[in-house]
């Protein structure tokens, strides 16, 4: 028969679709959950967001490159890559330190092991956002519809690392 564990509200996620479904839900949970993730792991988790990322720009590229041939769509995802693959991985580290650092003005103090933690985990939480945004990109191009799948993007990505912060902010 089934576990009872299963199916419960209280029971932890396992495997990455399912935290990452249930991180639109109860994110806090999801980051508590993971907090003893090895740093190794947390370079896997943000560049296999950085390449989800890289994936959902295509549809739009693809777009553009039919609409202005001028910019072949090699040379858009190579553009892509560059600044997806090998880019935002320095940013993103450098933001995560950021946000240690600014930890340190309020009672609350995190890490700079939890705040990578909590900023990867929702880059990678919000790429199924990505992912519809990029779809619309491709189908639709820019209008209103784009800029609502992008605004639920990042105040997803924001509500999500928030959300982390908290769970993993320590007071001193």
């Amino acid at each position: 028969m089934a576990d009872p564990q299963r199916g419960s509200v209280g029971a932890a996620p396992r495997g990455i679709v399912p935290r990452v479904l249930q991180s639109w839900v109860a994110p806090r949970r999801v980051v508590r959950g993971l907090s003893d993730m090895p740093e190794g792991s947390k370079l896997g988790v943000l560049m296999s967001a950085m390449l989800i990322f890289l994936i959902a720009q295509a549809p739009g590229h693809a777009r553009l490159a039919q609409l202005d041939p001028a910019v072949p769509f090699q040379a858009r995802m190579g553009g892509a890559l560059l600044a997806v693959m090998f880019m935002m991985p320095i940013l993103a580290y450098g933001l995560a330190a950021l946000a240690s650092l600014l930890s340190r003005l309020t009672p609350w103090r995190l890490t700079p092991e939890d705040s990578r933690l909590a900023l990867f985990w929702a880059l990678l939480a919000v790429a199924p956002a990505m992912l519809l945004a990029g779809l619309v990109a491709g189908l639709v191009g820019q209008g209103s519809a784009l800029a609502l799948v992008q605004a639920v993007s990042g105040l997803g990505f924001l509500m999500i690392w928030g959300a982390g912060i908290a769970a993993l902010a320590r007071r001193k």
